[in-house]
């Protein structure tokens, strides 16, 4: 199982554990049992060691050494440690592979501490709720997730919660469990957090998630409403637009909670959560998101896709919302066209041009705002900081002529406080060093303390001459030094006879005798010694509380920088598509009120880049043409021609220019897409029984403002069950769904529907025949496609030509057997539905006049001649 994670605080490990331990032993597996399925990064000196199990386990996780030193409690003690300054690479690693890591620091001081240093758990390390840069992907998000449970069967609900603790980002929806797979799909949490009674049921649903446990009593809806409101700093959930929430309070709860025991402290960062409904966002199952390869490839890598074709922005904030907006086209049309309104007013290409260079130099303020909050930002990202705000007003003065409501308002979402820019000017280094612990990274001038102690280090030198020359004219001994060694300490030094003969002012204390001199010091020279050699670790005791102090104090700006974070991304994002559609000849699309999909020359966004040259084709479905089946070759392009059509709807709503020359779009509620299946081993599920459950999936939530990408239906089972599945599917989606659809099959007979349908219509992927071979033009025409070219594609992909020979002459050998035998056809007894009663109805006809005849005839009464003589009646009745 991955993600084992249980974050429960057990008692601590009795005395009576420990006694046969070392002190260090014994302290390690009392912090140990609070954590015992985590593994334990223990801090001694400049490593962080593993012991006994974790030391094994880590051992063969990141390929360290496994050591043995020493022994406790009789049995040597297993070992393996990673450097702390590299430490994070090695995190990285294991937060990949799903596991979580507890880090425990010293916090005691080593020189006042009797026995092993106080040690203490300052943050537990999960895929989900990790936030420093080095363990993250700058172009994508981390999420933890929660799933609380309500109700049985197939009314369950569950209540989903989940956060984005490197950004701050929070939700909550309300959902129906079979619901789940496409919202697992859609947000890809890096941990899902569940209860500790229901982990092995979503582990078995989600085998290759990281599901972790979580004590039950966590996922309680009214303690989630007090925690929510305590978290949000409010009274009442309506102020929340929560009112109506209820296991999804619960799942806030164990969400909050395990987030926190993981952090160790209250998130600051979230301060404002986020209802989601569905009926806010177009919906893609999860079959749709794979199909369409929106940020990943059918064969899992991360391009060719839609995501690495747009992904031209300027920052890594920009380019994680492109995905989410990749991922969460919206149905609002006000805000799909106030995203084309601002990408007009750049699409010429002239703003990207001043508009990229200033984005450019602008870090990661989302991120950024966040580590404030958890007090673990690094020096160099507070000057990051420092150094973005100063671009702000660029940016600002580069967008003061934009014309468009989206813009004017991202523009006053950049204006930030003068004092939190100049709290950052003041107080950090231009060029600040890694770490803290290394010093050099509050500014000159900032703390009067700190600049005497760094003046210590620098200019002591010149404070020992000038105390030398002030000593030798109080004594009026011109031979006098003032000097320093590592034993004694900083000192005057007089020989043996000018220490008796001269008379040495009354502040000179004896500090050592030598043979040939004397050495003194003076309150001064002791005073100075105190400060000198105490200075280096004053100064850096004195630089770690001043940054300290300067986070706290950056706090109160935390909302100010997520808000500039979130205006900054939309900025890039906007910016990228317009350069995207002023480079890939993009073009803006119209959103009308009437279900409709009408698109001129589209083509595929992706596949357009590879293919040269790509054939435009059109595609027109409405209430008055609601079905086309498309029949073709294989490989004449009728799946990439299903995909661009969906790939252009999801581009249009999620307010982008598309691969058009011209695009109208009626309101669209969910785009499926059945399209290519494979086997589901892990669930025991054949191809055929996967393509029959998205199918199914399809039937059920499909409605009229739905599109639908149907391809190849019914092809796993016999030839007359695939056709018999392929002819009621569509028309079910044609009748009783009335969704817009495309339908492609290799069954002709499907074609026959647009003689007794008028919304179905017939086209076909064109292609021509040149001896043996086959040219694919993909090109879109009316009508039913002539043929399958069958056997020429298997030919074109490698089928020896024996084996195409004896193809040849079998299909000739049944096309001669159907013309002389009568071929069963589906559309010569149809069956249609009583709608009022949803039962078949077998369509009667006029029995011929010669059954009247038949019926009257009684063989068994009848002489052969008699029977001769009836058969001639019967004949000339023909």
């Amino acid at each position: 199982m991955r993600g084992n994670v249980l974050y429960i605080i057990s008692p601590i490990t009795s005395p009576a554990m420990t006694a046969k331990h070392t002190p260090m032993m014994a302290q390690y597996l009392t912090i140990k049992a609070d954590h015992p399925n985590t593994l334990l990064f223990y801090r001694m000196g400049d490593f962080y060691e593993l012991f006994f199990d974790d030391a094994i386990e880590a051992s063969r996780l990141l390929g360290i050494s496994l050591t043995a030193r020493g022994s406790s409690n009789g049995e040597p003690i297993k070992m393996a440690g990673v450097p702390y300054h590299a430490a994070e690479q090695y995190l990285a690693k294991l937060l990949k592979l799903g596991r979580s890591v507890a880090i425990c620091e010293q916090i005691g001081d080593p020189a006042t501490s009797k026995g092993p240093v106080e040690r203490k758990v300052m943050r537990v390390l999960t895929p989900g709720t990790v936030s420093d840069a080095a363990l993250l992907s700058d172009k994508s998000d981390a999420y933890l997730m929660s799933i609380a449970e309500r109700g049985n069967g197939t009314g369950k609900q569950l209540g989903l919660a989940w956060l984005n603790m490197a950004s701050g980002d929070f939700y909550v929806t309300e959902i129906l469990a079979n619901e789940l797979p496409a919202w697992l799909e859609q947000i890809r949490p890096s941990e899902l957090v569940v209860s500790d009674k229901l982990c092995a049921h979503y582990q078995t649903l989600n085998p290759n998630a990281i599901v972790s446990p979580f004590t039950d009593k966590y996922f309680n809806a009214d303690k989630g409403e007090t925690t929510l409101l305590a978290q949000m700093g409010t009274q009442h959930l309506a102020q929340l637009d929560a009112e109506h929430l209820t296991v999804g309070l619960a799942a806030i709860k164990g969400l909050l909670t395990y987030a926190q025991h993981t952090q160790g402290q209250v998130l600051k960062h979230l301060q404002r959560l986020q209802v989601v409904r569905s009926e806010q966002y177009l919906t893609l199952d999860a079959a749709t998101r794979r199909n369409l390869e929106i940020t990943e490839t059918l064969r899992g890598q991360e391009s060719p896709t839609l995501f690495s074709l747009l992904d031209h922005t300027a920052t890594t904030m920009g380019a994680r919302l492109l995905k989410r907006w990749l991922h969460h086209p919206l149905r609002d049309a006000s805000v799909v066209r106030a995203r084309q309104s601002a990408i007009s007013e750049l699409q010429n290409g002239r703003y990207h041009a001043q508009l990229r260079p200033i984005l450019q130099s602008i870090n990661d303020v989302e991120r950024i705002s966040t580590r404030i909050a958890l007090t673990s930002v690094r020096p160099k990202e507070l000057a990051a900081l420092r150094d973005s705000l100063h671009h702000l007003p660029v940016l600002q003065n580069a967008l003061s002529h934009c014309d468009s409501d989206l813009f004017r308002q991202l523009c006053a979402d950049l204006h930030h406080p003068e004092a939190l820019s100049h709290l950052l000017q003041r107080a950090i280094q231009p060029e600040p060093a890694t770490v803290v612990r290394e010093g050099g990274v509050i500014a000159d001038g900032f703390d009067s303390e700190l600049d005497e102690l760094r003046g210590l280090q620098t200019n002591s030198g010149e404070f020992l001459l000038q105390l030398e020359a002030r000593e030798r004219e109080r004594t009026g001994i011109p031979t006098l030094k003032v000097e320093y060694n590592r034993v004694h300490g900083f000192y005057i030094e007089l020989t043996a006879a000018q220490a008796v003969q001269a008379t040495l002012p009354l502040d000179y204390q004896r500090r050592q005798t030598l043979k040939n001199a004397e050495r003194f010091i003076t309150p001064e020279l002791k005073a100075f010694e105190d400060k000198a050699l105490s200075a280096k670790e004053r100064a850096l005791a004195r630089e770690k509380f001043l940054y300290d102090t300067l986070i706290a104090d950056l706090h109160p700006y935390i909302s100010d920088l997520q808000r500039i974070g979130q205006a900054l991304a939309q900025i890039d994002v906007l910016t990228n598509l317009a350069e995207r559609a002023f480079t890939l000849n993009w073009h803006c699309p119209e959103l009308v009120d009437s279900p409709a999909i009408h698109i001129q020359k589209g083509r595929h966004p992706v596949v357009e880049q590879q293919v040269s040259p790509f054939i435009a084709n059109d595609c027109h479905l409405s209430t008055d043409e609601r079905l086309w089946v498309i029949t073709g070759p294989n490989m004449g392009g009728k799946s990439t021609f299903m995909r661009q059509v969906a790939l252009i709807t999801l581009l249009a709503y999620c307010g982008s220019f598309v691969p058009a020359e011209r695009c109208s779009l009626g309101p669209i509620d969910r785009i499926f897409t059945r399209i290519g299946a494979a086997d589901d081993l892990a669930s025991g599920r054949s191809t055929f029984m996967v393509e029959m459950t998205e199918a199914a999936q399809i039937l059920q939530h499909a409605t009229p403002n739905s599109l639908v990408l149907m391809d190849e239906i019914g092809r796993g089972t016999s030839t007359f069950d695939g056709l018999a599945l392929a002819l009621a599917i569509a028309q079910s989606l044609l009748n009783t769904q009335r969704s817009l659809t495309l339908f492609a099959t290799h069954y002709f007979e499907i074609t026959q529907l647009a003689q007794s349908q008028a919304h179905v219509k017939n086209v076909h992927l064109s292609a021509v025949e040149e001896r043996d071979a086959i040219i694919f033009l993909h090109q879109v025409q009316d009508g039913p496609a002539s043929k399958s070219y069958g056997l020429q594609v298997a030919q074109l992909a490698g089928v020896p030509r024996p084996v195409i020979s004896a193809a040849r002459k079998h299909l000739s050998v049944l096309e001669e057997q159907q013309n002389q035998h009568t071929q069963f056809d589906l559309f010569k007894t149809p069956v249609v539905m009583d709608s009022a009663a949803d039962t078949e109805v077998a369509v009667e006809y006029e029995p011929h006049p010669l059954l009247n005849e038949l019926a009257k005839i009684n063989p068994d009464e009848m002489t052969p001649r008699e029977a001769l003589d009836a058969l001639y009646l019967l004949k000339k009745q023909l």
